[in-house]
């Protein structure tokens, strides 16, 4: 660790936390129906949109009704995009003549399933297989459906806590509207010139062919880039539109772009604690939720960039120079930009993961294994630390629930959050969701770990004969897993036990587990090592990413409902206060400790392995 990095990091951390209090307060202003700066722009605009879907916005739905709206407008998008995908070769703006041949069922059923529910997961490399109109109508459109999505259903959340006697939490499609509108629009707009003039393409121009220094042909993408980059920020969606994602210098392309891209992962997220703050009458309650996330937030970067910075001591012993010097970094620098640093690489890695973003600018696949082993802790805290946008708001509501309950029974005092006593149906509900979450991933990575897959199982978007190159290939080199993330060169292989999608040992499992894990908490991102692209893996991941998406969403706008018809109780001198500094240090290790409950064997089977293994001079 470099003195150098360090203020980096500080540097970014201080930016969120200046910039959470202007934009927590402006989002309270929106979802609260009043004025705001931009409203004599867009209020005429907000007013025509309902009256064109007949959307009466003074209609106050039943937790019920407003759960119902939510899912059939997600249904619908995904049923869209799925549709869309697969006749991508009969729609315009598609200069490469993609088909529906790239995209397959079982993908394109992984890939609407992935874009609906804000995962964002891609099995495929886009550049390779999907459109132009296919990125942006197909995907990208839910970029800003699904963001919208989770800024309601938190909103409707916070109205739970806030309202008194109410049979309401809000309506659906205002709520939508209004966090679309007001909120991504236009950060969106700054965000994309900002990337535009930083050196991100926006055009519709067909793949440039280009001719190398060696002399050979290379086809260099373009497309309408840097409008995607930026609601793919910070919408917390993270599917990159190149397979390279955020370390692709298109997408990526210089140090402050990488600065702004980091800032607007977080800056939802972070803001939205002090809007419920802001609509409960109590802003020390959002700084109590600012303030545990934070926590785990700097803790899990602590460790990512010292077990980065550090190295693996086995190459060390090799005679190979791990310190940091004036002329090279140090540490392991495996997957990693040189132009974005080992500190810059793992608070991307920290940043993308306590959000449900899951861009990269860097492998995780690469990292050391208890570097690697953050960004895994980190989605199986639920999305509480600042999470995606929303859910990092009632994904941690819902860890309060069971804080409040737990602090409740060491006093002997009926637990009560806001002024609302938290009864046994809240905790039911909110204990509901966590058991949801956790059975989801592990049920999930304990069938992956047994299925086997036959030769040629793997990718369906390569030709006839590279999988007759692979078979061959496999055929003499039956240890040997064929590596599918250079293309078909059969010399790229792993030297483990044949399975042919994932390593073997320890990391094999650590990729399976952080496949399901990060579809559950609808983030996205992967250890690339293993090809998810076969009929299995897109089927049970695109079920995972909906059950982590919905059956974490109905119990919480349950919780709402219940909330909102609640009468508020005045504070009296028993009352647990959970606005101070001591709740939020309970707030933060009541999510570490059930994680750890939860997920210690599984991750005992894979990266605390795997690190012992290491320590014990096995170079992995």
């Amino acid at each position: 660790m470099t003195t150098n990095g360090v203020i980096q990091l500080l540097l970014f951390f201080g930016l969120i936390l200046l910039a959470t209090k202007p934009m927590g307060a402006y989002m309270a202003r929106v979802f609260g129906g009043e004025r705001t700066f931009l409203s004599p722009v867009l209020r005429p605009i907000e007013r025509l949109f309902y009256r064109l879907f007949g959307i009466k916005e003074d209609e106050d739905m039943k937790w019920t009704t407003y759960a119902f709206a939510m899912l059939m407008f997600s249904l619908v998008g995904g049923l869209l995009s799925y549709g869309l995908l697969r006749l991508q070769g009969f729609l315009p703006f598609n200069p490469q003549h993609f088909t529906g041949a790239q995209m397959t069922p079982d993908l394109s059923f992984n890939t609407a399933m992935s874009f609906t529910t804000n995962t964002n997961w891609q099995s495929y490399v886009p550049e390779a297989v999907v459109s132009y109109f296919s990125n942006m109508v197909s995907l990208a459109i839910h970029n800003w459906m699904s963001a919208a999505t989770g800024i309601a259903v938190a909103i409707a959340l916070t109205r739970g806590f806030a309202r008194r006697s109410a049979a309401g939490i809000g309506n659906f499609w205002v709520d939508m509207t209004r966090g679309t509108l007001y909120v991504l629009l236009p950060i969106c707009l700054i965000c994309s010139l900002v990337l535009v003039q930083q050196g991100s393409p926006q055009n519709f121009a067909p793949y440039t062919q280009a001719t190398t220094v060696e002399g050979g042909s290379q086809s260099i993408g373009q497309g309408p880039v840097a409008s995607q980059e930026s609601i793919k920020m910070l919408g917390t969606n993270g599917g990159g539109f190149f397979n390279a994602n955020s370390s692709h210098p298109y997408e990526n392309p210089t140090p402050l772009a990488n600065l702004a891209e980091m800032f607007s992962i977080f800056l939802i997220g972070a803001g939205l604690t002090y809007t419920f703050g802001k609509m409960v009458g109590n802003t020390r309650q959002g700084w109590a939720i600012f303030a545990a996330m934070a926590l785990m937030f700097l803790g899990g970067l602590g460790v990512c960039y010292w077990s980065e910075a550090r190295g693996n001591p086995n190459v060390a012993n090799l005679g190979v120079m791990t310190q940091a010097t004036a002329g090279q970094p140090g540490g392991n620098m495996e997957g990693k930009e040189t132009r974005f640093g080992i500190a810059n690489s793992a608070l991307f890695a920290t940043v993308t993961t306590d959000a449900s973003c899951g861009a990269v600018n860097s492998m995780h696949d690469s990292y050391t294994p208890l570097g690697g082993a953050i960004p895994l802790i980190n989605m199986m805290c639920d999305e509480t630390i600042f999470g995606g946008v929303g859910a990092g708001l009632f994904g941690m509501l819902m860890y309060v629930i069971i804080a409040v309950f737990i602090a409740g029974l060491m006093v002997g005092r009926t637990p009560e959050y806001v002024g609302k006593k938290i009864e046994k149906f809240e905790v039911r509900m909110a204990i509901l969701a966590v058991l949801i979450l956790f059975a989801n991933v592990v049920c999930w990575t304990a069938l992956a770990s047994n299925v086997k897959f036959p030769p040629g199982a793997t990718s369906q978007t390569f030709s006839d004969s590279q999988r007759t190159q692979e078979a061959a290939f496999l055929q003499a080199n039956p240890a040997a897993t064929w590596n599918r993330v250079n293309g078909s060169n059969p010399s790229n292989y792993y030297g483990a036990t044949y399975n042919n999608v994932n390593n073997s040992g320890p990391h094999g499992f650590s990729e399976i587990l952080y496949m399901y894990t990060s579809s559950t908490a609808n983030n996205g991102s992967a250890f690339a090592g293993i090809t998810a692209n076969t009929p299995y893996y897109n089927a049970t991941g695109g079920l995972a990413m909906l059950v982590g998406r919905f059956l974490m969403m109905i119990p919480l706008l349950a919780l709402a409902g219940s909330l909102a018809a609640k009468k508020v109780v005045p504070a009296s001198g028993g009352t647990l206060a959970t606005d101070s500094t001591t709740f939020a240090v309970l707030l933060a290790l009541i999510v570490l400790i059930i994680g750890a409950l939860e997920y210690f064997p599984a991750l005992a089977l894979g990266p605390f392995v795997e690190h012992l293994k290491m320590l014990g001079g096995s170079l992995l």
